[in-house]
């Protein structure tokens, strides 16, 4: 992108900073910010053009799906087809929290995407949860790495890789969780565990 990010504290005027990551958000712009788990590469899951950006900086085929971040139930069930009972009683057990869970989407939100299944979670994040109220859509959350390689999660060095190829980067001095997100598959009629992170899937 050849332009130096914006760095922004998210602590010390959080609402500023809400505000900043939304209008980048609408934008069409990447961003990188702080989540209940990894930093993460932000944008509009909608946007075509801001996903094909983020695919080129992770370098990652078009054909696989990101992790989407919710602020509710309510907000889920727009994009999702309906749940069972027992569904959502799990979700209401184990959100807000480090857990993502793959869902079949409505016919809607399948146009939107080209996808027929996508990963959520409400993440355990004061910030995310009022950038997610503040679009009132969900949020891509991706690891901040080139795909194949580990994920970065000190500041320090997310500057120094992607300082030239997002708009913002969001940070905090609070320490992070250095997991990535437990990832369960729920389209199936039994809960299948495809990876383990900081809560365990007997935890739950």
């Amino acid at each position: 992108m050849g332009n130096t990010a914006k760095l922004i504290n998210i602590d010390n005027i959080p609402e500023v900073a809400v505000s900043k990551a939304s209008n980048m958000f609408n934008s069409g712009h990447i961003f990188i910010y702080p989540t209940d788990t990894i930093y993460g590469f932000g944008c509009n899951p909608f946007n075509k053009s801001a996903i094909k950006k983020l695919n080129t900086i992770k370098n990652r085929v078009s054909e696989k799906q990101y992790i989407l971040l919710v602020d509710s139930l309510e907000m889920l069930f727009e994009y999702v087809v309906m749940l069972g009972k027992r569904q959502i009683e799990l979700l209401n057990r184990i959100w807000p929290n480090p857990v993502s869970v793959i869902l079949r989407l409505n016919d809607d939100t399948k146009r939107k995407v080209n996808f027929s299944s996508a990963a959520f979670r409400i993440p355990n994040s004061t910030f995310c949860i009022n950038l997610l109220k503040k679009v009132k859509t969900p949020l891509v959350s991706t690891s901040v790495n080139i795909t194949g390689e580990i994920p970065l999660n000190q500041y320090s060095e997310i500057l120094f890789e992607f300082a030239d190829k997002v708009s913002a980067i969001f940070f905090t001095e609070s320490e992070s969780i250095a997991e990535p997100s437990t990832l369960i598959d729920l389209t199936k009629s039994n809960p299948i565990v495809l990876r383990e992170g900081k809560i365990k899937f007997l935890e739950l």
